[in-house]
């Protein structure tokens, strides 16, 4: 049997970029099978879209598409700051990987330098599982994406980091899941990988609407989170942030009975009834000159 690839056990997520429907359903019940999420893009405007909102681990992406060049949609990956971490390997076919296309020498050379990998169609599955899973492993342990939030964390924040404040006008919004460990402790990891994972997602749909594709979502750790976006956005995302994740926090509690305000019943495996506080979301805004 095999597993799925995770030290947390946290399902690895996929993008496969495919223009031919076929290859690309039949990779998706392959990876599918082991455990893994997997989403298909037809085109290249809807990989940079699914890209920027799931925040895949990693990217196969077809050079031949049909609305646009994959390197194209290669260079606007890296490009915007939510997805320029993502690792990515080229689908090519054998003429392109050996020179022999249509395209200019430097396209060639951006294939093999660039890419974290490349492969050759046809595609060989189990080749490309293999090679799927040294990309992820290289990435862990590099410490550059957190495997239950699928953002970056770590060295990587610190470098993005270290671009970003080189231009004027940031803040840096530091957002911490209050009373994330006695859910977790109630309702177990998976549950709290759970939370984790739609936090996520929220920052990540709260920036698409209020924010720039240059602005910076990180996972610095547990229960905290970083957004660094510019200084005449911030208030509006902050505002919105809170809101959002404090009222939708509410489906992840099984039990809708609340002991007033900030705390809700929860049964216990003996029958008996406890009482944790809800979670709720505070976000500090750390000066400039910090």
């Amino acid at each position: 049997m095999i597993l799925p690839y995770n030290r947390n056990m946290v399902n690895p997520c996929l993008l496969f970029v495919e223009g031919d429907i076929d290859i690309g359903n039949f990779a998706k019940i392959y990876f599918m099978g082991m455990g893994w999420d997997v989403y298909l893009a037809a085109s290249g405007s809807d990989a940079l879209k699914i890209a920027s909102r799931v925040s895949p681990q990693l990217i196969i992406l077809d050079l031949n598409l049909p609305d646009r060049d994959g390197l194209e949609v290669f260079r606007a990956l890296r490009t915007n700051t939510r997805t320029a971490h993502i690792p990515v390997i080229f689908l090519t076919h054998k003429k392109e990987a050996q020179g022999e296309a249509d395209l200019p020498l430097g396209a060639i050379q951006e294939l093999t330098s660039k890419a974290d990998d490349y492969i050759v169609e046809p595609v060989d599955l189990e080749e490309l599982k293999l090679r799927v899973q040294g990309a992820l492993k290289r990435s862990e342990r590099e410490s550059l994406i957190d495997p239950r939030s699928r953002l970056p964390t770590g060295r990587l924040i610190r470098d993005q980091l270290r671009r970003i404040v080189q231009s004027p006008d940031w803040k840096l919004l530091a957002a911490r899941i209050n009373n994330f460990e006695p859910f977790r402790d109630a309702y177990g990891i998976e549950a709290g990988n759970d939370v984790l994972r739609f936090t996520a997602m929220l920052l990540g749909e709260v920036i698409d609407e209020l924010g720039t594709t240059s602005d910076l979502i990180g996972h610095a750790g547990e229960d905290n989170f970083i957004i660094v976006t510019k200084e005449e956005k911030a208030d509006a995302i902050q505002a919105r942030l809170k809101e959002r994740f404090n009222r939708e926090i509410l489906a992840y509690y099984d039990d809708d009975s609340t002991d007033g305000p900030g705390s809700m019943y929860f049964p216990n495996a003996d029958g008996t009834t406890g009482k944790i506080p809800l979670m709720a979301m505070s976000i500090k805004v750390v000066p400039p000159s910090l």
